[in-house]
């Protein structure tokens, strides 16, 4: 459904569903800021100072409850700031509402089905895509270096994704960086807090509250056993289950084996696990179609990698005669013509854990991640005129990262211990 610009009595741009939600959204928030430490310490430390005045930070990120209060952190020190939302399933109207109607410009809509790559106008039937494809493909026939000009007032980016650093990494080696990036993804309170933690107290609960599976007893495979796929093992073993790992890389293969946990193929396993999670980063068909045909009656499947191709949903809702049947939001059960059997996917095989029924908590996660990139964005903001940062991809710098912790840290109640002059000599 196409959702027209309008403006709030501030006159902020904005695209949301349902701007009746905007309170409840507010409600939201504010629980949300009690629960997010870093981010509140980090308007009270900086906010004063109004150190971010005259910066427009834009970004495509999760439209969340807690992605608000970055906004609004953001906003608190002196940007003008506009988001886009960028998954359908996480975005969260209500807070969309709010940040709408109180602070920045959103465009919450859902987000349409895409390849990841630029089409041709004709290879899609949905008529807005087809319109911004055309003006995409008209401004590069007209002026090849349209885009390329954004650098010049482009100050920098901060990413949090490990694929997308992936390719940031990739265009520094070939010289298509146009801009300094700061690689927050790799930031140790990032792989600490958000990768290693964030997805223990949600996988479970999601499981329980999409498919309404007692996890205690089942087998459980996890593709994958890198940062994410542990947590998301430990978590499922914690739960009762019998953790399986598939795994390519022998130093996490040997981890998982040292742990306890078996390591096999997923050809091994695939006719006798119950819930199958996929935590492989940004490979490719890791779960085919003829794999969901060997498995379980009603064997779960679900994705915690960051792109949805990790699972083969074409194979899967272009195969001859299956049959859909949506039982509860995000969660689907695909019967197979031939044998009647059935395989349930969670989140269409997109990214399960930021959805409504299973994201990451405010506290830890959340809280550390956003205020890893709010410190990011004052970092290139206020160097911007050194030349500190080139065109190049940089490590989180560790004494912003020792800053995020302290933050947090202060609002928890603890007290570090400091050194004397004779324990640091």
């Amino acid at each position: 459904m196409a959702l027209p610009v309008e403006r709030a009595a501030s006159r902020r741009e904005y695209k949301v569903k349902d701007m009746s939600q905007a309170d409840f959204g507010r409600l939201l928030i504010e629980l949300a800021e009690v629960q997010m430490p870093a981010l509140m310490s980090f308007r009270s430390v900086f906010g004063p100072s109004q150190p971010l005045k005259g910066a427009r930070i834009t970004g495509s990120v999760h439209m969340t409850i807690q992605t608000a209060v970055l906004i609004e952190s953001l906003t608190a020190l002196g940007a003008e700031v506009r988001c886009c939302s960028c998954n359908a399933f996480s975005t969260q109207d209500h807070a969309a509402a709010a940040i709408a109607r109180d602070s920045a410009g959103v465009k919450a809509e859902e987000a349409y089905e895409s390849t990841g790559n630029r089409p041709d106008p004709a290879s899609t039937n949905n008529p807005e895509l087809q319109i911004l494809l055309t003006i995409i493909r008209d401004g590069l026939e007209t002026d090849p270096k349209r885009y390329h000009k954004m650098k010049e007032r482009l100050v920098g980016v901060s990413e949090a994704t490990a694929t997308a650093v992936e390719r940031l990494y990739g265009m520094q080696a070939n010289g298509t960086l146009l801009f300094p990036v700061i690689n927050v993804n790799d930031s140790v309170t990032e792989t600490k807090f958000q990768n290693l933690c964030g997805c223990r107290p949600s996988g479970p609960d999601g499981l329980l509250m999409t498919a309404g599976v007692e996890i205690a007893g089942k087998v459980a495979v996890v593709c994958g056993y890198g940062v994410v796929g542990k947590d998301r093992a430990d978590a499922l073993r914690e739960a009762g289950a019998r953790v399986i790992v598939t795994e390519i890389d022998p130093i996490y293969a040997l981890q998982a084996v040292h742990e306890g946990i078996q390591v096999k193929t997923l050809e091994d396993v695939v006719s006798e696990a119950d819930i199958f999670v996929v935590t492989a980063g940004s490979s490719k068909g890791i779960i085919m179609v003829d794999h969901m045909r060997k498995m379980k009656n009603n064997a779960i499947i679900c994705n915690v990698s960051p792109f949805d191709n990790a699972i083969d949903m074409l194979g899967l809702e272009t195969f001859p005669g299956v049959k859909r049947i949506t039982f509860n939001p995000q969660t689907d059960r695909w019967v197979f013509p031939d044998t009647q059997s059935s395989v349930i996917v969670l989140a269409e095989g997109r990214l399960v854990n930021l959805g409504h029924a299973t994201g990451h908590p405010c506290s830890v996660t959340s809280s550390c991640s956003f205020a890893n990139q709010a410190m990011a964005q004052l970092e290139l903001w206020m160097e911007r005129e050194t030349g500190k940062y080139e065109k190049k991809v940089y490590a989180m710098p560790k004494h912003l990262d020792e800053k995020v912790a302290s933050l947090h840290l202060g609002k928890l109640g603890a007290k570090l211990t400091k050194l004397s002059k004779e324990h640091a000599d």
